[in-house]
Protein backbone atom coordinates (compact mmCIF):
# COMPACT_ATOMS: atom_id res chain seq x y z
CA UNK A 1 0.00 0.00 0.00
CA UNK A 2 1.24 3.43 -1.14
CA UNK A 3 1.13 5.87 2.15
CA UNK A 4 0.02 9.28 0.56
CA UNK A 5 2.69 12.13 0.62
CA UNK A 6 0.27 14.12 3.10
CA UNK A 7 0.44 11.46 5.59
CA UNK A 8 4.44 10.97 5.28
CA UNK A 9 5.05 14.69 5.75
CA UNK A 10 3.54 14.67 9.02
CA UNK A 11 4.93 11.10 10.30
CA UNK A 12 8.32 12.81 9.60
CA UNK A 13 8.68 15.22 12.67
CA UNK A 14 7.60 12.63 14.63
CA UNK A 15 10.07 10.43 13.33
CA UNK A 16 13.06 13.22 13.60
CA UNK A 17 11.78 13.74 17.32
CA UNK A 18 12.70 10.30 17.99
CA UNK A 19 16.17 10.53 16.63
CA UNK A 20 16.56 13.15 18.28
CA UNK A 21 15.84 12.02 21.86
CA UNK A 22 17.89 8.87 21.29
CA UNK A 23 20.75 10.89 19.75
CA UNK A 24 20.14 12.99 23.03
CA UNK A 25 20.20 9.99 25.27
CA UNK A 26 23.75 8.75 23.61
CA UNK A 27 25.24 11.71 24.00
CA UNK A 28 24.84 12.04 27.51
CA UNK A 29 25.77 8.39 28.26
CA UNK A 30 28.79 8.87 26.50
CA UNK A 31 29.17 12.37 28.65
CA UNK A 32 29.26 9.87 31.90
CA UNK A 33 32.08 8.94 34.05
CA UNK A 34 33.63 5.59 33.57
CA UNK A 35 33.78 3.45 36.87
CA UNK A 36 36.97 3.92 36.94
CA UNK A 37 36.97 7.50 36.21
CA UNK A 38 34.64 7.75 39.37
CA UNK A 39 36.90 6.02 41.60
CA UNK A 40 39.81 7.80 40.57
CA UNK A 41 38.11 11.06 41.67
CA UNK A 42 37.50 9.68 45.09
CA UNK A 43 40.75 8.78 45.33
CA UNK A 44 42.16 12.21 44.35
CA UNK A 45 39.85 14.02 46.92
CA UNK A 46 40.94 11.47 49.60
CA UNK A 47 44.38 12.06 48.82
CA UNK A 48 44.37 15.79 48.66
CA UNK A 49 42.82 15.80 52.19
CA UNK A 50 45.53 13.33 53.83
CA UNK A 51 48.24 15.73 52.23
CA UNK A 52 46.09 19.07 53.35
CA UNK A 53 45.73 16.81 57.24
CA UNK A 54 49.20 15.67 57.54
CA UNK A 55 48.22 12.13 57.47
CA UNK A 56 50.00 8.47 55.98
CA UNK A 57 47.04 5.99 55.41
CA UNK A 58 47.39 2.72 56.32
CA UNK A 59 48.64 -0.04 54.07
CA UNK A 60 46.16 -1.71 51.85
CA UNK A 61 43.92 -4.49 53.71
CA UNK A 62 45.61 -8.31 52.75
CA UNK A 63 43.16 -10.69 50.42
CA UNK A 64 41.94 -12.20 53.45
CA UNK A 65 40.98 -9.33 55.15
CA UNK A 66 39.37 -7.54 52.34
CA UNK A 67 37.55 -10.49 51.33
CA UNK A 68 35.91 -11.07 54.69
CA UNK A 69 35.27 -6.84 55.19
CA UNK A 70 33.22 -7.19 52.10
CA UNK A 71 31.30 -9.99 51.82
CA UNK A 72 30.02 -8.71 55.52
CA UNK A 73 29.29 -5.06 54.02
CA UNK A 74 27.46 -6.80 50.62
CA UNK A 75 25.77 -9.74 51.27
CA UNK A 76 25.70 -9.42 55.26
CA UNK A 77 27.79 -12.60 56.67
CA UNK A 78 31.47 -13.71 56.35
CA UNK A 79 32.67 -15.36 53.16
CA UNK A 80 32.49 -19.07 53.12
CA UNK A 81 35.43 -21.68 52.38
CA UNK A 82 33.90 -22.42 48.90
CA UNK A 83 34.11 -18.68 48.52
CA UNK A 84 37.33 -17.60 50.07
CA UNK A 85 39.56 -20.35 49.22
CA UNK A 86 39.47 -19.67 45.07
CA UNK A 87 39.22 -16.25 46.02
CA UNK A 88 43.11 -16.22 47.91
CA UNK A 89 44.58 -18.63 45.77
CA UNK A 90 43.50 -16.40 42.52
CA UNK A 91 46.46 -14.69 41.45
CA UNK A 92 44.83 -12.20 39.06
CA UNK A 93 45.05 -8.29 39.45
CA UNK A 94 41.48 -8.06 38.92
CA UNK A 95 40.18 -10.71 41.71
CA UNK A 96 38.46 -7.81 43.82
CA UNK A 97 36.40 -6.58 41.24
CA UNK A 98 35.29 -9.70 40.45
CA UNK A 99 34.82 -10.78 43.89
CA UNK A 100 32.61 -7.91 44.33
CA UNK A 101 30.46 -8.25 41.12
CA UNK A 102 30.00 -11.71 42.22
CA UNK A 103 28.42 -11.25 46.25
CA UNK A 104 26.32 -8.34 44.37
CA UNK A 105 25.07 -10.49 42.10
CA UNK A 106 24.25 -13.28 45.01
CA UNK A 107 21.27 -13.73 46.26
CA UNK A 108 22.27 -12.95 50.15
CA UNK A 109 22.90 -9.40 48.78
CA UNK A 110 18.71 -8.82 48.58
CA UNK A 111 18.55 -10.49 51.60
CA UNK A 112 21.50 -7.90 53.48
CA UNK A 113 19.84 -4.90 52.22
CA UNK A 114 16.14 -6.37 52.90
CA UNK A 115 17.20 -6.98 56.57
CA UNK A 116 19.18 -3.46 57.23
CA UNK A 117 16.33 -1.67 55.32
CA UNK A 118 13.11 -3.38 56.91
CA UNK A 119 15.29 -2.67 60.67
CA UNK A 120 15.22 0.86 59.16
CA UNK A 121 12.08 1.41 58.25
CA UNK A 122 10.32 -0.55 60.74
CA UNK A 123 12.35 -2.32 63.12
CA UNK A 124 12.83 -5.99 64.04
CA UNK A 125 10.27 -5.86 66.86
CA UNK A 126 8.14 -6.25 63.72
CA UNK A 127 9.64 -8.99 62.69
CA UNK A 128 6.72 -11.10 64.54
CA UNK A 129 3.84 -9.09 62.68
CA UNK A 130 3.30 -10.40 59.30
CA UNK A 131 2.46 -7.61 57.85
CA UNK A 132 4.02 -4.95 59.27
CA UNK A 133 7.42 -6.53 58.37
CA UNK A 134 6.65 -10.09 56.39
CA UNK A 135 4.73 -8.65 53.30
CA UNK A 136 7.65 -5.35 53.57
CA UNK A 137 10.45 -7.82 53.62
CA UNK A 138 9.28 -9.46 50.41
CA UNK A 139 8.73 -6.28 48.74
CA UNK A 140 12.29 -5.55 49.92
CA UNK A 141 13.62 -8.50 49.06
CA UNK A 142 12.47 -8.15 45.12
CA UNK A 143 13.54 -4.51 45.55
CA UNK A 144 17.31 -5.46 46.08
CA UNK A 145 16.92 -8.19 43.49
CA UNK A 146 16.47 -6.12 40.63
CA UNK A 147 18.35 -3.33 41.62
CA UNK A 148 15.80 -1.18 41.61
CA UNK A 149 16.66 2.79 40.99
CA UNK A 150 16.87 4.55 44.58
CA UNK A 151 14.34 7.16 43.52
CA UNK A 152 11.40 5.22 42.83
CA UNK A 153 12.58 3.05 45.51
CA UNK A 154 11.94 6.53 48.26
CA UNK A 155 9.07 7.34 45.63
CA UNK A 156 7.16 4.26 46.47
CA UNK A 157 7.68 3.85 50.22
CA UNK A 158 7.17 7.27 50.56
CA UNK A 159 3.82 7.12 48.13
CA UNK A 160 2.58 3.59 48.95
CA UNK A 161 -1.09 3.23 48.67
CA UNK A 162 -3.86 0.36 48.55
CA UNK A 163 -3.17 -3.13 50.03
CA UNK A 164 -0.33 -5.06 51.90
CA UNK A 165 -1.49 -8.14 49.64
CA UNK A 166 -0.58 -5.97 46.68
CA UNK A 167 2.15 -4.16 47.49
CA UNK A 168 4.26 -4.62 50.44
CA UNK A 169 5.65 -1.39 50.80
CA UNK A 170 2.70 -0.05 52.38
CA UNK A 171 4.14 -1.57 55.54
CA UNK A 172 6.86 1.19 55.84
CA UNK A 173 3.83 4.10 56.58
CA UNK A 174 1.16 1.99 58.38
CA UNK A 175 3.91 0.97 60.86
CA UNK A 176 4.06 4.79 61.95
CA UNK A 177 0.65 6.50 61.58
CA UNK A 178 0.45 6.98 65.72
CA UNK A 179 -0.12 10.18 67.06
CA UNK A 180 -1.31 12.09 63.77
CA UNK A 181 1.79 10.78 62.02
CA UNK A 182 4.24 12.14 63.77
CA UNK A 183 6.37 8.78 63.76
CA UNK A 184 6.06 8.98 59.88
CA UNK A 185 7.34 12.36 59.40
CA UNK A 186 9.92 12.25 61.89
CA UNK A 187 11.86 8.92 60.10
CA UNK A 188 10.55 10.33 56.68
CA UNK A 189 13.25 12.97 56.78
CA UNK A 190 15.29 11.25 58.41
CA UNK A 191 15.42 8.16 56.19
CA UNK A 192 15.48 9.95 52.71
CA UNK A 193 16.53 13.39 53.58
CA UNK A 194 19.16 13.07 55.89
CA UNK A 195 17.49 15.30 58.63
CA UNK A 196 16.55 15.36 61.91
CA UNK A 197 13.51 17.08 62.52
CA UNK A 198 11.72 15.26 65.62
CA UNK A 199 12.54 18.01 68.03
CA UNK A 200 10.75 20.63 66.33
CA UNK A 201 7.41 19.45 66.30
CA UNK A 202 7.39 21.08 69.92
CA UNK A 203 9.99 23.98 69.54
CA UNK A 204 11.96 25.78 67.19
CA UNK A 205 15.50 23.82 67.28
CA UNK A 206 17.92 25.29 69.70
CA UNK A 207 21.11 24.45 67.54
CA UNK A 208 20.25 24.46 63.84
CA UNK A 209 17.74 26.47 61.19
CA UNK A 210 14.97 23.87 61.50
CA UNK A 211 11.57 25.72 62.80
CA UNK A 212 8.62 24.29 64.13
CA UNK A 213 6.38 25.12 60.94
CA UNK A 214 8.35 23.03 58.78
CA UNK A 215 7.65 20.26 60.63
CA UNK A 216 4.23 20.54 60.99
CA UNK A 217 4.26 21.69 57.22
CA UNK A 218 5.68 18.38 56.60
CA UNK A 219 3.86 16.36 58.54
CA UNK A 220 0.43 17.89 57.05
CA UNK A 221 1.30 15.13 53.83
CA UNK A 222 0.19 12.55 56.36
CA UNK A 223 -2.81 13.61 57.09
CA UNK A 224 -4.99 11.92 54.67
CA UNK A 225 -3.47 9.01 55.47
CA UNK A 226 -5.84 6.03 56.76
CA UNK A 227 -4.85 2.82 58.17
CA UNK A 228 -7.01 -0.57 57.41
CA UNK A 229 -6.94 -3.93 58.89
CA UNK A 230 -8.78 -6.37 56.92
CA UNK A 231 -9.00 -10.42 56.36
CA UNK A 232 -9.22 -10.63 60.01
CA UNK A 233 -6.40 -8.51 60.70
CA UNK A 234 -3.95 -10.49 57.98
CA UNK A 235 -3.63 -7.33 55.58
CA UNK A 236 -3.50 -3.71 55.70
CA UNK A 237 -5.29 -0.98 53.33
CA UNK A 238 -3.75 2.18 53.26
CA UNK A 239 -5.78 5.62 51.78
CA UNK A 240 -3.76 8.48 50.72
CA UNK A 241 -6.70 10.85 50.56
CA UNK A 242 -6.64 14.71 49.90
CA UNK A 243 -7.37 16.87 53.14
CA UNK A 244 -7.31 20.24 53.58
CA UNK A 245 -3.70 21.44 52.95
CA UNK A 246 -3.82 23.57 56.24
CA UNK A 247 -3.76 22.67 59.67
CA UNK A 248 -2.88 23.88 62.99
CA UNK A 249 -0.38 23.79 65.55
CA UNK A 250 0.26 24.14 69.31
CA UNK A 251 3.93 27.13 69.77
CA UNK A 252 5.69 26.22 73.21
CA UNK A 253 3.78 29.39 74.48
CA UNK A 254 0.19 27.79 74.30
CA UNK A 255 -0.95 29.87 70.81
CA UNK A 256 -2.10 27.83 67.59
CA UNK A 257 -0.41 28.54 64.25
CA UNK A 258 -1.44 27.43 61.15
CA UNK A 259 0.82 26.05 58.05
CA UNK A 260 -0.13 25.30 54.84
CA UNK A 261 0.95 21.56 53.69
CA UNK A 262 4.92 22.48 52.41
CA UNK A 263 8.45 20.55 51.79
CA UNK A 264 11.05 21.52 54.44
CA UNK A 265 12.62 24.03 52.06
CA UNK A 266 9.16 25.94 51.46
CA UNK A 267 8.49 23.82 48.27
CA UNK A 268 4.53 23.84 47.70
CA UNK A 269 2.95 20.33 46.38
CA UNK A 270 1.84 19.71 42.94
CA UNK A 271 -2.25 19.07 43.56
CA UNK A 272 -2.18 17.60 40.01
CA UNK A 273 -0.44 14.60 41.18
CA UNK A 274 -2.26 13.03 43.34
CA UNK A 275 -2.42 12.27 46.84
CA UNK A 276 -0.67 14.21 49.46
CA UNK A 277 1.56 11.45 50.06
CA UNK A 278 2.08 11.21 46.35
CA UNK A 279 3.17 14.87 45.87
CA UNK A 280 5.35 14.51 48.67
CA UNK A 281 7.21 11.59 47.16
CA UNK A 282 7.49 13.74 43.80
CA UNK A 283 9.21 16.49 45.68
CA UNK A 284 11.97 14.16 47.77
CA UNK A 285 13.16 12.56 44.24
CA UNK A 286 13.07 15.82 42.58
CA UNK A 287 16.63 15.59 40.63
CA UNK A 288 16.60 19.53 41.66
CA UNK A 289 17.23 19.10 45.26
CA UNK A 290 20.13 17.65 46.60
CA UNK A 291 18.65 16.01 49.89
CA UNK A 292 17.79 12.29 48.59
CA UNK A 293 21.11 11.73 46.75
CA UNK A 294 23.49 13.15 49.35
CA UNK A 295 21.36 11.44 52.42
CA UNK A 296 22.00 7.96 50.54
CA UNK A 297 25.46 8.27 49.72
CA UNK A 298 26.29 9.44 53.31
CA UNK A 299 24.09 6.43 54.65
CA UNK A 300 25.88 4.09 52.14
CA UNK A 301 29.47 5.47 52.87
CA UNK A 302 29.15 5.03 56.80
CA UNK A 303 28.21 1.86 56.40
CA UNK A 304 31.24 0.33 53.94
CA UNK A 305 33.73 2.85 55.65
CA UNK A 306 32.17 2.81 59.36
CA UNK A 307 32.00 6.06 59.72
CA UNK A 308 29.61 8.43 56.98
CA UNK A 309 30.48 12.42 56.02
CA UNK A 310 28.37 13.66 58.73
CA UNK A 311 27.98 11.69 62.44
CA UNK A 312 25.48 10.27 62.36
CA UNK A 313 24.64 9.97 59.05
CA UNK A 314 21.11 10.94 59.09
CA UNK A 315 21.55 14.43 60.56
CA UNK A 316 22.78 16.67 58.01
CA UNK A 317 22.59 20.56 57.42
CA UNK A 318 24.14 23.83 58.29
CA UNK A 319 24.78 22.83 61.87
CA UNK A 320 26.47 20.07 60.97
CA UNK A 321 29.18 19.95 58.03
CA UNK A 322 30.26 17.14 56.19
CA UNK A 323 33.88 16.00 56.52
CA UNK A 324 34.50 15.84 53.02
CA UNK A 325 31.51 18.28 51.48
CA UNK A 326 33.28 18.51 47.91
CA UNK A 327 33.14 14.50 47.72
CA UNK A 328 29.74 13.77 49.24
CA UNK A 329 28.50 16.65 46.72
CA UNK A 330 30.56 14.68 43.79
CA UNK A 331 29.34 11.55 44.77
CA UNK A 332 25.81 12.42 45.22
CA UNK A 333 25.72 14.28 41.79
CA UNK A 334 27.23 10.67 40.06
CA UNK A 335 24.98 8.41 41.87
CA UNK A 336 21.96 10.67 40.08
CA UNK A 337 23.63 10.87 36.87
CA UNK A 338 24.36 6.68 36.85
CA UNK A 339 19.76 7.04 37.08
CA UNK A 340 20.35 6.23 41.28
CA UNK A 341 22.09 2.68 40.37
CA UNK A 342 22.72 1.42 44.19
CA UNK A 343 25.10 -1.66 42.61
CA UNK A 344 27.24 0.90 40.96
CA UNK A 345 27.37 3.13 44.22
CA UNK A 346 28.55 0.10 45.89
CA UNK A 347 31.01 -0.48 43.07
CA UNK A 348 32.68 3.36 43.91
CA UNK A 349 32.82 2.57 47.50
CA UNK A 350 34.37 -0.95 47.29
CA UNK A 351 37.05 0.05 45.03
CA UNK A 352 37.90 3.64 46.75
CA UNK A 353 41.56 3.28 47.53
CA UNK A 354 40.24 4.33 51.46
CA UNK A 355 37.78 1.20 51.45
CA UNK A 356 41.07 -0.93 50.76
CA UNK A 357 42.76 0.13 53.65
CA UNK A 358 43.12 -1.76 56.33
CA UNK A 359 41.84 -1.20 59.46
CA UNK A 360 45.81 -0.81 61.61
CA UNK A 361 46.30 2.70 62.35
CA UNK A 362 49.82 3.34 62.50
CA UNK A 363 51.62 6.64 64.08
CA UNK A 364 51.27 8.46 60.82
CA UNK A 365 47.76 8.25 60.97
CA UNK A 366 46.78 7.59 64.92
CA UNK A 367 45.11 11.03 64.88
CA UNK A 368 42.39 9.85 62.34
CA UNK A 369 39.95 8.61 65.48
CA UNK A 370 36.54 9.35 64.88
CA UNK A 371 35.99 7.24 67.93
CA UNK A 372 37.73 10.37 70.33
CA UNK A 373 36.05 12.89 68.79
CA UNK A 374 38.42 13.79 65.40
CA UNK A 375 36.29 14.55 61.89
CA UNK A 376 36.93 11.26 60.17
CA UNK A 377 39.65 11.21 57.46
CA UNK A 378 39.43 7.99 56.12
CA UNK A 379 43.33 7.28 56.11
CA UNK A 380 42.64 3.14 57.52
CA UNK A 381 39.20 1.26 58.09
CA UNK A 382 37.47 1.86 60.94
CA UNK A 383 36.08 -0.96 62.99
CA UNK A 384 32.73 -1.95 63.52
CA UNK A 385 31.18 -4.60 65.61
CA UNK A 386 29.08 -7.02 63.77
CA UNK A 387 24.99 -6.72 63.87
CA UNK A 388 22.75 -9.47 65.51
CA UNK A 389 22.20 -10.41 62.28
CA UNK A 390 25.71 -11.14 60.79
CA UNK A 391 26.56 -12.52 63.65
CA UNK A 392 23.70 -15.57 63.11
CA UNK A 393 24.54 -15.94 59.50
CA UNK A 394 28.33 -16.05 60.35
CA UNK A 395 27.98 -18.32 62.74
CA UNK A 396 25.83 -20.61 60.10
CA UNK A 397 28.55 -20.09 57.37
CA UNK A 398 31.08 -20.78 59.74
CA UNK A 399 29.58 -24.16 60.52
CA UNK A 400 28.34 -24.66 57.02
CA UNK A 401 24.78 -25.00 58.06
CA UNK A 402 23.94 -22.69 54.83
CA UNK A 403 25.13 -25.75 53.37
CA UNK A 404 22.54 -28.18 54.76
CA UNK A 405 18.60 -28.63 53.58
CA UNK A 406 16.32 -26.53 55.90
CA UNK A 407 12.86 -25.34 55.48
CA UNK A 408 13.26 -21.88 55.20
CA UNK A 409 10.06 -20.91 56.93
CA UNK A 410 11.36 -22.09 59.76
CA UNK A 411 14.80 -21.00 59.53
CA UNK A 412 14.08 -17.60 59.93
CA UNK A 413 11.36 -17.91 62.35
CA UNK A 414 14.88 -19.58 64.53
CA UNK A 415 16.84 -16.63 63.23
CA UNK A 416 14.36 -14.58 64.32
CA UNK A 417 13.65 -15.72 67.72
CA UNK A 418 17.32 -15.12 68.52
CA UNK A 419 17.33 -11.77 67.08
CA UNK A 420 14.55 -10.55 69.66
CA UNK A 421 16.71 -10.84 72.76
CA UNK A 422 18.87 -7.88 71.45
CA UNK A 423 16.13 -5.41 70.35
CA UNK A 424 15.12 -2.83 73.21
CA UNK A 425 11.94 -0.71 72.64
CA UNK A 426 12.02 2.95 73.42
CA UNK A 427 8.65 5.40 73.17
CA UNK A 428 9.85 7.74 71.21
CA UNK A 429 8.22 10.20 68.67
CA UNK A 430 10.31 7.91 65.66
CA UNK A 431 9.07 4.54 67.34
CA UNK A 432 12.33 3.70 67.85
CA UNK A 433 14.61 0.77 69.35
CA UNK A 434 17.73 -0.11 69.84
CA UNK A 435 19.62 -3.21 68.60
CA UNK A 436 21.87 -3.73 71.95
CA UNK A 437 24.41 -5.75 70.57
CA UNK A 438 27.59 -3.91 71.66
CA UNK A 439 29.71 -6.47 73.03
CA UNK A 440 28.51 -6.09 76.79
CA UNK A 441 29.60 -8.47 79.73
CA UNK A 442 25.79 -10.28 79.69
CA UNK A 443 25.65 -10.82 75.54
CA UNK A 444 29.21 -12.14 75.77
CA UNK A 445 27.80 -15.15 78.22
CA UNK A 446 24.98 -15.41 75.82
CA UNK A 447 27.19 -16.20 73.04
CA UNK A 448 29.67 -18.50 75.02
CA UNK A 449 26.89 -20.23 76.09
CA UNK A 450 24.23 -20.19 74.09
CA UNK A 451 22.79 -22.67 71.98
CA UNK A 452 24.45 -21.03 68.56
CA UNK A 453 27.52 -21.54 69.59
CA UNK A 454 26.86 -24.89 70.98
CA UNK A 455 25.38 -25.40 67.84
CA UNK A 456 28.41 -24.21 66.04
CA UNK A 457 30.92 -26.24 68.20
CA UNK A 458 29.33 -29.43 67.83
CA UNK A 459 31.17 -32.80 66.85
CA UNK A 460 28.39 -34.67 66.30
CA UNK A 461 28.68 -37.10 63.12
CA UNK A 462 28.17 -34.70 59.52
CA UNK A 463 28.79 -31.53 61.75
CA UNK A 464 32.02 -28.86 60.39
CA UNK A 465 34.17 -30.12 62.61
CA UNK A 466 34.15 -33.37 62.18
CA UNK A 467 34.62 -32.48 58.32
CA UNK A 468 37.59 -30.84 59.65
CA UNK A 469 38.87 -33.93 61.84
CA UNK A 470 37.86 -36.12 59.65
CA UNK A 471 39.62 -33.93 56.14
CA UNK A 472 36.51 -33.56 54.23
CA UNK A 473 36.96 -30.21 53.63
CA UNK A 474 40.19 -30.89 51.53
CA UNK A 475 39.02 -30.48 48.42
CA UNK A 476 37.32 -27.46 49.19
CA UNK A 477 40.73 -25.83 50.56
CA UNK A 478 42.52 -27.13 47.45
CA UNK A 479 40.22 -25.44 45.08
CA UNK A 480 41.55 -22.57 42.61
CA UNK A 481 39.43 -20.40 40.25
CA UNK A 482 42.38 -18.18 38.77
CA UNK A 483 44.52 -18.84 35.78
CA UNK A 484 47.01 -17.48 37.70
CA UNK A 485 48.27 -18.80 40.99
CA UNK A 486 49.05 -16.32 44.11
CA UNK A 487 51.56 -17.27 46.82
CA UNK A 488 48.64 -18.84 48.98
CA UNK A 489 49.08 -22.17 50.30
CA UNK A 490 46.14 -23.93 51.21
CA UNK A 491 45.91 -26.02 54.81
CA UNK A 492 48.09 -29.36 55.02
CA UNK A 493 44.51 -30.91 56.73
CA UNK A 494 46.81 -34.53 57.71
CA UNK A 495 48.52 -32.19 60.74
CA UNK A 496 46.58 -30.75 63.70
CA UNK A 497 48.02 -27.04 62.84
CA UNK A 498 46.57 -27.59 59.53
CA UNK A 499 43.29 -28.10 61.03
CA UNK A 500 43.85 -25.32 63.10
CA UNK A 501 44.55 -23.61 59.93
CA UNK A 502 40.86 -24.15 58.41
CA UNK A 503 39.57 -23.13 61.90
CA UNK A 504 40.94 -19.45 61.60
CA UNK A 505 40.35 -19.27 57.76
CA UNK A 506 36.42 -20.44 58.62
CA UNK A 507 36.09 -17.51 60.84
CA UNK A 508 38.53 -14.95 60.89
CA UNK A 509 39.23 -15.31 56.83
CA UNK A 510 43.11 -15.63 58.07
CA UNK A 511 45.76 -18.10 58.83
CA UNK A 512 47.10 -17.21 62.43
CA UNK A 513 50.15 -16.16 63.24
CA UNK A 514 53.29 -18.47 64.62
CA UNK A 515 52.53 -17.19 68.15
CA UNK A 516 48.60 -18.23 67.96
CA UNK A 517 49.43 -21.47 66.13
CA UNK A 518 51.82 -22.76 68.74
CA UNK A 519 49.28 -21.47 71.54
CA UNK A 520 45.95 -23.09 69.79
CA UNK A 521 48.37 -26.03 68.91
CA UNK A 522 49.05 -26.69 72.80
CA UNK A 523 45.81 -25.94 73.68
CA UNK A 524 44.52 -29.04 71.03
CA UNK A 525 46.80 -31.51 72.16
CA UNK A 526 45.93 -30.81 76.01
CA UNK A 527 42.27 -31.89 74.96
CA UNK A 528 42.79 -33.59 71.72
CA UNK A 529 45.61 -36.36 73.13
CA UNK A 530 42.15 -37.75 74.47
CA UNK A 531 39.46 -36.79 71.95
CA UNK A 532 40.39 -35.22 68.93
CA UNK A 533 37.70 -33.77 68.29
CA UNK A 534 37.16 -32.14 71.61
CA UNK A 535 40.49 -30.54 71.08
CA UNK A 536 39.21 -28.93 68.16
CA UNK A 537 35.99 -27.74 70.05
CA UNK A 538 38.00 -26.05 72.31
CA UNK A 539 40.18 -24.34 69.31
CA UNK A 540 36.64 -23.38 67.91
CA UNK A 541 34.81 -22.35 70.76
CA UNK A 542 38.29 -20.13 71.58
CA UNK A 543 38.15 -18.29 68.02
CA UNK A 544 34.36 -17.70 68.03
CA UNK A 545 34.59 -16.07 71.34
CA UNK A 546 37.50 -13.56 70.52
CA UNK A 547 36.51 -9.73 69.63
CA UNK A 548 37.84 -10.30 66.50
CA UNK A 549 35.35 -12.74 65.25
CA UNK A 550 32.67 -10.39 66.42
CA UNK A 551 33.80 -7.24 64.30
CA UNK A 552 33.91 -6.52 60.71
CA UNK A 553 37.50 -4.66 60.10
Amino acid sequence: MTVPVTHRLCVLPLVLGIYCLWASAQTALAALPTDSEVVAEINRQLQQSWRDNGVTPSAPADDGEFARRVSLDLVGHIPSLETLMPYLADGGTDKRTRLVDSLLADSDYARQWSNLWGNWLVGRANRQNGTARGDLDRWLMAAFAQNMPYDKFAYELISATGSSDDLGAIGFIASHLNEEAVPATSITARLFLGMQVQCTQCHNHPFNDWKQAQFWGLNAFFRGTRRQNVNGRQTIYLSDDNTQDLIFFEKRAGTMEAITRQFIDGTPPDAGIGGPRHQLAAIVIDPSKPYLSEAFVNRMWGHFLGQGFTRPVDDMGPHNPPSHPELLAYLAEQFRASGHDVKRLCRWITASDAYQLTSASTAENAVDDPSAGAVPLFSHRYLKPFTAEQLYDSMLIATAAHLAGRNFDQSEAKRNEWLQQFVQLFGTDENDEADTFNGTVPQALTLMNGELVRSATSGAPGSFLRSVLEGRVAAVTQKSASRVKSDFKPPALRSTPGKIEVLYLTALSRKPTPTELQSLNAAYNRAGSRDPIRGLQDVFWAILNSNEFILNH
